[in-house]
């Protein structure tokens, strides 16, 4: 903690906690990683890697002792596991030691493998409820990472109410000291963060692009606003490795007429 002097008053100066990202070159993009107990809304279109990003970072928490909870809305939790077993990340240990768990909020307690799930959601459509079964996860693994994928799904029909919802969400896990990620789906083409006022309700917003440039996709992420921490203005590149997401923060993408210019 420093201080310094301002109109005759010393105000002090809190040193902000980070939380390691786990994604290479990310932590150096937002000059030192997320600040703790941030609710970072994810946003991007299909394929642009929002879900690795989340269990990458859920991932990199367990290695640390931090443990974790990833809600399930979009994808059953079975293929969850293995598609993190697929890039190294196998959870099953840290789900043995009671760090890790999924809350399936996908298959509704439908189906013999949802019933050996501890932490069901039976309807999205029933926000408090939803909520009431997330922090109840949280408490009970002391988690200090949740990811929710994706958050888009609880409002879909309704958005109208999208901003309540992240408001609401970011009460209960910024309350329960949790730095958190949670995924928004946006159309391909799209330039928005996945709902009416939802970036205002967020600490932070990163945003994952797949553009085709002269017959070639490139991906690329910036990043839009970070509550406690300066970051980079630059939208980076960045690839999908067998181990994850890397980011490349010494380089830059710049897009004019039609073109894309990398620098660094």
């Amino acid at each position: 903690m420093g201080a310094e002097e301002y109109s005759g008053r010393t105000i002090e100066r809190r040193v902000v906690r980070r939380i390691e990202s786990g994604i290479p070159g990310l932590d150096e993009i937002l000059h030192g990683g997320i600040p703790a107990r941030n609710v970072v809304l994810l946003s991007g279109g299909p394929g642009t890697g929002k879900s690795i990003f989340g269990q990458q970072f859920l991932y990199h928490g367990l290695k640390r002792g931090e443990p974790g909870v990833l809600v399930a809305l979009e994808e059953h939790p079975v293929q969850i596991r293995i598609n993190m077993a697929n890039f190294g990340w196998d959870v099953r240990k840290y789900e043995a030691e009671g760090l890790f768990t999924i809350v399936d909020a996908f298959t509704g307690g439908i189906g013999e493998y949802a019933k050996r799930e501890k932490y069901v959601v039976k309807s999205v459509d029933d926000v408090p409820t939803f909520i009431d079964v997330v922090k109840e996860a949280i408490r009970d693994l002391r988690a200090q990472r949740v990811v929710i994928d994706s958050v888009t799904t609880l409002y879909i029909t309704r958005p109208a109410v999208a901003r309540s919802v992240v408001m609401t969400l970011k009460r209960v896990l910024s309350g329960l000291g949790c730095t958190s990620i949670l995924v928004s789906q946006v159309s391909v083409g799209e330039r928005g963060f996945g709902g009416p006022g939802v970036e205002h309700a967020a600490d932070g917003i990163i945003r994952l692009d797949l553009d085709e440039i002269e017959g070639e996709l490139r991906r690329s992420l910036i990043v839009w606003k970070m509550r406690g921490t300066s970051h980079s203005m630059r939208r980076h590149p960045f690839d999908i490795t067998d181990r994850g997401i890397v980011v490349y923060p010494n380089k830059v993408l710049k897009f004019w007429r039609g073109r894309v210019y990398e620098e660094g």
